[in-house]
């Protein structure tokens, strides 16, 4: 497999990282805040957004009849990275989660009345599956749709929904059939979040990022904002995971996080005596820088498998995501496990080294491993899905 970009990727990767430094703008790209430049809800953010859609780079893999260019997705893959490196806002949820199931899905009056928003950044979707007693097995959602006249009745909680204080659409999952088995009774929604039935409750994360936890009370949802089937929400669930495992996780930040440490490493000493020379620092140096290796490669094997139109890849997109999310993990531990004592000063400090960047890191790690289904989830799908075992073994 030729991991290599071809010579029209390659043009298009010169041309956004060109626009990516001619625009770029501090209120909107800070590297310390690790990858979560797009869940901060700003004028500057949503102008940058306005900005990178009027290039035509939003939707690029959508069937033209939606306003795409049909594309392979590798080029929503280097959009995306470039994104994350400049620690710039990413396509986000519309253009890779909903844009996409709303296209293989959706209703014609969604179609008409989202996908053209999507496109042009006017809109900000948050997404709502996590209960509290529904973290990631998603089929366990208890949030009752009760069927009423023209719609359904929404009553129920939801956890940890990034983007929700700040989101004009929810994107939500609730059980319209409670008598058929779990992973059958699930239906998708959208719904406006200034609803009145509504109640955020926004929740500060130890990674620095905002979570909520949303309360529905008698929240009526019109019939033609059903998306999909009755009862075949699970499905466009697991499919719209598959896309976040993608849009949401890059790898910018972990090689950007290796490229640092590497750089401290080489120049750092510790009782007068290099760093670089400690074989047990260049043990966990080499392995670090061979794992990073390994997730480029995992990153354009996903790629390769998810061409325009396509299903989205299960196994690849878990593998990649796995892999990926624990590597980001463990080079903020090593990080700060060669740092010693000091690598538990806080970020920002000037006496912490590198001014605690793997302190901060590492906490905003913590929620990468479980967003878009935790490691154990993950693994899971690679056993039954890839290995072939039961669900009970």
């Amino acid at each position: 497999m030729d991991f290599d970009f071809s010579p029209e990727e390659q043009k298009f990767a010169d041309e956004v990282e060109q626009w990516l430094v001619a625009n770029h703008d501090p209120e909107v790209m800070d590297p310390h805040r690790e990858n979560f430049s797009q869940l901060a809800d700003t004028p500057e953010r949503r102008e940058f957004m306005k900005k990178l859609a009027a290039q035509g780079w939003l939707g690029m893999s959508w069937p033209k009849q939606y306003g795409g260019q049909e594309i392979e997705g590798v080029y929503e893959f280097i959009l995306n990275e470039a994104l994350s490196k400049h620690a710039a806002p990413q396509i986000g949820k519309g253009v890779g989660i909903i844009g996409k199931t709303l296209i293989r899905h959706g209703n014609e009056k969604l179609k008409e009345e989202f996908l053209p928003k999507i496109l042009s950044a006017e809109i900000e979707f948050a997404v709502g599956y996590s209960e509290p007693q529904a973290g990631s097995d998603a089929a366990n959602m208890q949030l009752r749709a009760d069927k009423v006249d023209g719609g359904w009745m929404l009553n129920g909680q939801k956890m940890w929904t990034t983007s929700a204080h700040f989101a004009d659409w929810y994107w939500v999952g609730a059980r319209t059939d409670p008598d058929k088995p779990k992973h059958d009774g699930l239906s998708l929604f959208l719904v406006p979040m200034d609803h009145p039935g509504l109640e955020v409750q926004s929740l500060p994360t130890i990674g620095k990022d905002t979570t909520n936890q949303v309360f529905f009370e008698d929240v009526f949802v019109p019939d033609d904002y059903l998306v999909g089937k009755q009862g075949k929400g699970f499905q466009m669930i697991s499919e719209a995971l598959d896309l976040e495992r993608f849009t949401m996780f890059t790898l910018s930040p972990i090689a950007d996080r290796t490229r640092v440490l590497v750089d401290w490493v080489r120049k750092e000493t510790r009782d007068d005596k290099p760093l670089k020379d400690d074989p047990n620092v260049r043990r966990l140096i080499a392995q670090i820088v061979t794992d990073t290796a390994v997730a480029k490669g995992l990153s354009t094997r996903f790629v390769c498998a998810a061409k325009s139109g396509g299903k989205p890849p299960t196994v690849e997109s878990s593998q990649y995501k796995l892999f990926t999310t624990s590597l980001s993990q463990r080079v903020c531990k090593d990080a700060l496990d060669i740092s010693g004592a000091a690598g538990t000063i806080m970020e920002g400090q000037e006496e912490a080294p590198l001014l605690g960047r793997f302190e901060g890191a590492y906490r905003a790690t913590m929620n990468e491993t479980v967003g878009g289904g935790s490691s154990e989830i993950q693994k899971n799908i690679i056993a039954r899905r890839q290995l072939g075992l039961p669900k009970n073994f």
